[in-house]
């Protein structure tokens, strides 16, 4: 009786915690959604950094955690997508826009926040209903999640490419000597990586909005 007891209450705290730990990460994304937004609304993209560079930092720094909670089993995601994923950001906000803060005011680095933001809004919000069951999540939430990617995984994937580029040909060179051929490496990199994400994501969609989502209804009710 005891042990039912504990697993229950593990079942509680664990629940408690992504419902916690999804709805202050989508918050956190909505806060610099909304000030890139703003900013680039009013003042254009060159006085975007001010407004959220700090803190867009911050948010995407604490997404290590991902990787943590894939390790741990906390969350059923792969381990290796994640990490490309949480590893290819980092490389942005502390390699990219972090030594070089003359880069951020291109609209690549709006873009890229814009779409970064977007997703994690989107993924986080989902998650937070999705801790109540799978009939908690309204549709319209599940299709974005398994359909918003299509257009902003390209936004975002480009707009991270070119903001290297920008450093590879620009302030890069004068960094470390090691500096530019790391970042050339890092690109490449993006050739199979952005592939398997995408691909990924399109198998997910596949299954949770396309035919195999219908087949697997259709067998619920038989």
């Amino acid at each position: 009786m005891s042990t039912k007891s504990s697993s229950q209450s593990g079942f509680g705290l664990r629940k408690a915690y992504l419902v916690a730990y999804n709805a202050a990460s989508a918050v956190a994304w909505a806060t610099v959604l909304g000030r890139v937004a703003v900013v680039l609304g009013m003042r254009g993209a060159a006085l975007v950094p001010i407004g959220v560079n700090d803190f867009a930092r911050t948010t995407q720094t604490f997404a290590v955690m991902e990787i943590f909670h894939a390790l741990t089993g906390i969350v059923p995601a792969p381990l290796f997508t994640t990490i490309m994923q949480v590893f290819s950001r980092l490389v942005l906000v502390w390699g990219i826009s972090y030594p070089f803060p003359q880069l951020n005011g291109s609209p690549w680095y709006s873009s890229m926040l814009i779409a970064w933001a977007t997703t994690e809004v989107i993924r986080y919000t989902y998650f937070v209903f999705k801790q109540f069951g799978d009939n908690a999540v309204p549709y319209f939430l599940h299709w974005l999640r398994y359909s918003a990617f299509l257009i902003l995984y390209p936004i975002g994937i480009s707009s991270e490419v070119a903001m290297m580029y920008k450093a590879l040909v620009g302030p890069a060179q004068g960094f470390a000597s090691w500096y530019p051929m790391a970042l050339i490496s890092i690109m490449l990199s993006y050739i199979p990586g952005s592939v398997i994400l995408y691909s990924h994501m399109l198998r997910q969609r596949r299954k949770q909005v396309g035919g195999a989502s219908l087949v697997e209804k259709q067998k619920k009710r038989q």
